[in-house]
């Protein structure tokens, strides 16, 4: 990864990130023969599916603003984002599809709530760096749908522990 980041490149990774959590959520329906909460899964897929929409979208407006040039090296939120994306926090570009532990379902909604906590971090960061008039709102909206995903989960897993 570059020592520079400009918007394109970041959007591109929110992308990724999308795109694994919706690979993620659909294996993981697969996997489960719960019909109740392979619905669940699948619908956060679709949500995912939809945040790539929103982030495919904002790329696009971006064309030749200036803001999508890049960022001071310095910026607190560029350095939080290099952190992130270093690996050592995640890997945007790692398919957690494949990193999937199978054995339990309750392993399956373990992961799936340590990576959206993952995404919100990361969004949290991205949030920082665009300014309102580029979308910033937009990114409030899905920190918060992450936060609702998390929710849904962590209902899902108390539920399963109740037994």
């Amino acid at each position: 990864m570059a020592d520079f980041f400009n918007a394109f490149e970041i959007f591109e990774m929110a992308e990724q990130i999308e795109r694994n959590g919706g690979a993620f959520y659909r294996k993981a329906a697969a996997e489960t023969q719960d019909e109740d909460l392979k619905g669940v899964l699948l619908q956060l897929a679709s949500m995912e599916d939809d945040h790539i929409k929103v982030f495919s979208a904002m790329k696009e407006e971006l064309a030749g603003q200036e803001w999508a040039q890049g960022f001071e090296q310095e910026n607190e939120a560029v350095l939080f984002l290099r952190a992130l994306v270093s690996g050592k926090v995640f890997d945007a570009r790692k398919d957690p599809a494949a990193l999937m532990d199978e054995t339990s379902m309750a392993s399956i909604l373990n992961k799936a709530i340590a990576l959206e906590k993952d995404s919100i971090a990361f969004y949290t960061g991205i949030k920082d760096l665009v300014p309102p008039e580029f979308g910033k709102g937009r990114i409030d909206a899905i920190i918060k749908e992450e936060m609702r995903h998390i929710r849904v989960l962590s209902e899902r897993l108390a539920s399963m522990s109740e037994f």
